[in-house]
């Protein structure tokens, strides 16, 4: 009788402890489905693009605009320098397209990266993709707005060589550039709260020799 409760004992324990995990692993399965939703809500809510009209997207030909899967491109496609921009988290990737028109007005070819849920940590190496679309261009900068800029900070630290230099909207780099030849500009306005001025302090003993900053009087974190 002994022996028999002895075994039915032993029988049951695998029994509870499949149960246990079972009900482990489903309260993890739960919390990732709920952590999702909860990603995809917070992402949903961006910022849009104003120009519903599409205006500053009209290709013309002092400056051509070229459509790619996932980027906006201004300016000659055969140009000899050129800029690959990373866009702010929540904003959406065609709401640069202004200042993309603009600095192309001066020649250079510039190229606005559409990140998966607007966020470019999510696309960290999109500008690898993106210099490939463009063999002719000779001269590469690379830059961001917000966090776009910080992660363009990461991209270019790990590949300096490729680029003549970072330029930095209303950011700053996180990552050590001091030991490089790139040439570094940051661009902030005076009335920015969202830019964490501290962290911006810090980052200037990151930066090289060829290190600029110009403050936009009365200037925010847009504009």
């Amino acid at each position: 009788m002994g022996t028999e409760e002895t075994d039915q004992e032993a029988s049951a324990k695998p029994r509870w402890w499949t149960k246990r995990l079972a009900i482990v692993f489903a309260a993890i399965a739960s919390l990732i489905v709920l952590g999702l939703i909860a990603f995809f809500v917070y992402a949903s809510a961006y910022y849009h693009d104003l120009d519903t009209e599409d205006v500053y997207q009209i290709s013309t030909t002092e400056i051509p605009v070229t459509q790619g899967s996932n980027y906006l491109a201004f300016g000659d496609t055969d140009s000899y320098s050129a800029l690959v921009f990373y866009p702010g988290a929540k904003v959406e990737f065609s709401a640069y397209s202004p200042l993309m028109r603009e600095l192309a007005a001066k020649g250079h070819l510039c190229v606005v990266v559409e990140m998966p849920f607007n966020f470019a940590f999510l696309d960290s190496d999109a500008a690898r993709d993106v210099m490939n679309q463009f063999p002719l261009v000779s001269r590469w900068w690379i830059g961001g707005h917000s966090l776009g800029g910080a992660i363009a900070a990461d991209y270019v630290a790990a590949h300096p060589a490729e680029f003549e230099g970072l330029l930095l909207l209303g950011s700053y780099s996180a990552s050590d550039l001091s030991a490089t030849d790139l040439s570094v500009c940051s661009i902030y306005g005076s009335n920015d709260l969202v830019l964490n001025m501290d962290s911006l302090v810090t980052s200037r003993g990151f930066m090289p020799n060829e290190y600029s900053e110009r403050i936009i009087e009365g200037g925010n974190h847009a504009y």
